[in-house]
């Protein structure tokens, strides 16, 4: 997966958009105006950050040397990936969709039905 691809597939993700709020380098993916997903995407190894349950990041994190704690950010909720070609694209774009449904699961019930996002059957 390639800076454009991932931008893409961020922004693919329904109420997705892009925002610069730490400056022209880094692309914050929101939604419903909360960030899932923030990317130096110009960064060569491109990297993504994304939001994660706490137990999971700790079983992404020792399985997998491309994942660690979240840079700058809350390091129990929160994972660096290291997009260098370890990890699939596959599981890169699960572990972006699962930051953006731990956003829009705490939405109010108005913004998830909105999204037509659904948690379950």
């Amino acid at each position: 997966m390639d800076a454009e691809e991932l931008r893409d597939y961020c922004l693919s993700l329904l109420g997705t958009h892009e925002e610069f709020p730490f400056g022209r380098d880094t692309s914050a993916f929101k939604v419903a105006g909360k960030i899932f997903a923030l990317s130096r995407l110009a960064e060569d190894p491109l990297r993504i950050s994304l939001k994660c349950d706490p137990a999971l990041a700790e079983e992404l994190r020792e399985a997998h040397a491309a994942v660690m704690p979240g840079y700058h950010l809350n390091k129990r909720h929160w994972n660096t990936v290291i997009i260098d070609g370890s990890l699939s694209d596959e599981m890169i774009s699960d572990m972006v969709e699962d930051s953006y449904d731990l956003i829009v699961s705490k939405l109010p019930q108005v913004h998830r039905r909105a999204l037509g996002w659904n948690s379950g059957p």
